[in-house]
């Protein structure tokens, strides 16, 4: 029985229609609607097939199977995975579609509608002036894009996401940087860049230093910021687990996510799916924003109640005295006045941390996208430093990311900032220095497309366009850029309104089950995974692989300089020059033979030695944010019947990323995507009552027509779901990470 006590103030209150569980039978229901209809055959033969999952970071698969992880259990996949399959088996968008169709009517579509017109089976063009997309030969695609490459390398730019492979991101970044460019913008600078930043700088790592075996030897996990039940389900069977064996999981979130309250999992049917089990021992809804004082408060009463441990911090950590002083010397008062958490929970949270053996601090984008998402993690490694929670088996510090492969781009050198290791190591390929200027990470770029900095962009995957704040600033910025060449396996609203003001192409590839080579990718906990070869499904389809294209517009720019770029259309020879170049990476030269998956070596933190020059972890005072919220005449709204929120953008519980699977979210009882989740207080203050329908404006326009829905959001905040909010707010950014501040979004609402 859990002693640890909860507060139950107003606005833990939920909406009457929510379940009382997440996952649990729906689940099963979902599955088994999927697996039994007429894709069902291609459905499990995708299963079963030797590839990692296409979904989130913790997924499985790979050469033990596909419903198999890293250690061997089986029974490890989840509906996000079926979701994502299903949408990649679907057929082909129809033959004469885009002649029939005009860019306009394009335009109308949702993200759930564009990804519903099926797989691309052929290539496309919109040439300037034109009203429709156009079929496209693969020779006008290489002249077209051998000319726009050729530009000036400053103003030629990639964007990418975690959907591809490790060869292609690794190509990728060959390609940009033999050409003179280090514009290698990645969906990871608009999520987890933060974490990147603050690990770097205190442990000499980018990632988590935490692996699947360490987690099952934890009795306390700290999840921050996550909503793992929707968006890294697998994570919630190592908190059940944690949970079973008397362990305690400390939730942080401003939202009472049902999931993580109690959580039904199919991989145990019969102790969790129906009756659920529960997953959080203590759940605290912080102020959006206002984790550094939370954290610092934790560790305020780690230093009272005698549980830091000092001894470790002298020989194993640098700059802890002035952490310490910080927390020694801010009240309380200012503390809970900033977190809006009580000290009593705050020393709840304090005990069980003190108290727990082993214990892993684990966040996601709730943590790391706002103005000050550095610091929050930096406050995150801080408490478990302060704590001795790191450097030993069961414990660290493991940011929990998205996309199944976004962490492998990063090792493979997609990004601006390039480990000297692999600069290094690509200077002696290239036989030259490649001291380039900063280049542009995503913010970057859009801001330099905005300002006619931009010849030329390829985007390997993603959404540029729906994954931007300011949909208005993006589409501006992207309509300013001469060539744009998207590479996707369906159509999605960027390619329907991140349009080039010359050219924009659309080439289909094959995904990950798909492709006539063997790829690799890496999880969150840093496993790498090798997927064999596949089919597809498409009958009469005119696809390419991502390795394919790049090698051959590669091989067309720069001949058979730093490398033969034809050659280097058998996987295999990438893996040969990925083992030689990233750190960590050597087992990947003899995969193809051993068919070996492999942990990377020199990243899992099992002992008090970090790669920092002085071995030691260092640590770095956080100052307390000051989250003031404008008045709404700043908006322009001068009516007194009006509130001012701080807003959280947020995906649904059928999302991945910016595709939409289903309209509603059952869980948080929001039945379309049009609404606000408030809670029940704010909402009255204005005589709103569920149901109503209201205008939400931020700082860059605004939402008419969104329904109100109570749920169970901290009093003073509110959700509503990306990207479709994105038009409402321009980019506040975080400095150091380039990160917007998805996540703390002043908004004014007010009736229709």
């Amino acid at each position: 029985m859990d002693t640890h006590p909860q507060s139950k103030p107003p606005f833990h209150e939920t909406n009457e229609d929510t379940p009382e569980i997440g996952g649990g039978l729906p689940v099963i229901e979902y599955w088994a609607k999927h697996t039994l209809s007429p894709e069902g055959s291609k459905l499990w033969k995708t299963l079963f097939h030797h590839s990692a999952c296409l979904s989130c970071s913790w997924g499985t698969g790979g050469q033990k199977g596909g419903f198999t992880n890293e250690v061997g259990e089986k029974l490890q996949r989840c509906m996000k995975s079926v979701e994502a399959i299903s949408a990649e088996i679907q057929p082909p968008v129809p033959k004469h579609f885009f002649e029939t169709h005009s860019i306009v009517e394009l335009q109308q579509l949702s993200s759930l509608e564009a990804d519903r017109l099926g797989r691309l089976s052929f290539p496309v063009i919109l040439r300037a002036g034109s009203s429709h997309y156009d079929r496209i030969s693969w020779d006008e695609i290489y002249a077209i894009a051998t000319t726009a490459f050729q530009k000036p390398p400053e103003r030629v730019a990639s964007y990418s996401s975690g959907r591809g492979s490790n060869e292609a991101a690794f190509l990728l970044q060959l390609m940009l940087r033999t050409l003179g460019s280090n514009n290698l913008a990645d969906c990871s600078d608009l999520c987890h860049a933060p974490s990147t930043t603050a690990l770097k700088a205190m442990f000499g790592t980018n990632t988590s230093i935490v692996s699947l075996e360490s987690l099952k030897q934890a009795d306390c996990v700290v999840l921050a910021g996550a909503n793992s039940a929707y968006n890294h389900p697998r994570l919630m069977n190592e908190l059940i687990k944690i949970r079973d064996r008397g362990g305690k999981v400390i939730v942080i979130n401003p939202v009472m996510e049902i999931g993580l309250v109690k959580f039904g999992s199919p991989a145990f049917p019969v102790k969790s799916l129906i009756p659920g089990s529960e997953i959080a021992s203590l759940y605290l809804q912080p102020i959006p924003g206002s984790d550094v004082a939370l954290f610092v408060g934790i560790q305020k009463a780690l230093i009272e109640k005698g549980y830091i441990d000092r001894a470790f911090l002298q020989a194993r950590a640098e700059g802890w005295e002035a952490v310490i002083e910080d927390a020694r010397s801010l009240s309380w008062e200012t503390i809970t006045a900033t977190c809006g958490v009580s000290q009593p929970e705050i020393e709840t949270a304090a005990t069980i941390i003190g108290t727990s053996k082993n214990v892993v601090f684990g966040w996601a984008m709730g943590i790391t996208q706002h103005t000050n998402g550095v610091d929050n993690v930096y406050s995150i490694a801080n408490t478990a430093l302060i704590s001795g929670q790191i450097g030993k088996m069961g414990a660290g510090v493991m940011p929990v990311r998205g996309h199944s492969n976004v962490q492998g781009f990063g090792s493979m050198g997609v990004t601006v900032k390039l480990k000297e290791e692999i600069k290094q190591a690509l200077e002696q390929l290239l036989g030259r220095s490649l001291n380039l200027p900063q280049g542009y990470h995503t913010r970057d770029l859009i801001e330099a497309a905005d300002a006619g900095k931009v010849d030329t962009l390829i985007c390997v995957g993603g959404n540029l366009y729906g994954a931007n704040p300011d949909s208005t600033q993006a589409k501006r910025a992207l309509g300013n850029i001469d060539t744009i060449i998207y590479l996707a396996t369906k159509p999605n609203i960027g390619h329907f309104h991140g349009l080039a003001k010359t050219n924009t192409i659309i080439i289909p590839v094959l995904n990950r089950f798909e492709n006539p080579h063997k790829t690799t990718v890496e999880s969150g906990n840093n496993f790498v995974r090798l997927n064999d070869e596949g089919k597809t499904h498409l009958k009469n389809a005119d696809l390419i692989s991502e390795v394919e294209f790049l090698t051959e517009l590669a091989h067309r720019l720069l001949g058979d300089y730093p490398v033969e770029w034809r050659k280097m259309q058998d996987t295999r020879y990438v893996r040969q020059l990925i083992a030689k170049t990233i750190p960590g990476y050597e087992k990947i030269a003899t995969i193809d033979d051993t068919k070996e998956e492999f942990t990377i070596s020199g990243r899992i933190v099992t002992e008090p030695h970090f790669k920092t020059p002085s071995g030691k972890a260092k640590m770095f005072a956080t100052p307390l944010p000051k989250l003031t919220l404008p008045a709404p005449q700043d908006f322009g709204v001068e009516s007194d019947n009006c509130l001012v929120l701080a807003l959280m953008t947020g995906r649904s519980y059928s999302q991945h990323n910016t595709v939409v699977y289903k309209i509603g979210d059952r869980y948080r009882g929001m039945p379309h995507r049009h609404c606000i989740l408030m809670n029940r207080i704010d909402a009255e203050k204005i005589n709103l009552a569920q149901g109503d329908r209201v205008t939400v404006q931020g700082d860059a326009g605004r939402l008419d027509n969104i329904e109100v829905i109570y749920g169970a959001v901290r009093e003073g905040a509110a959700l509503m779901f990306y990207p479709e909010v994105n038009v409402i707010f321009k980019a506040k950014t975080e400095t150091r990470s380039g990160t917007p501040a998805y996540k703390r979004v002043p908004v004014v609402v007010y009736p229709n």
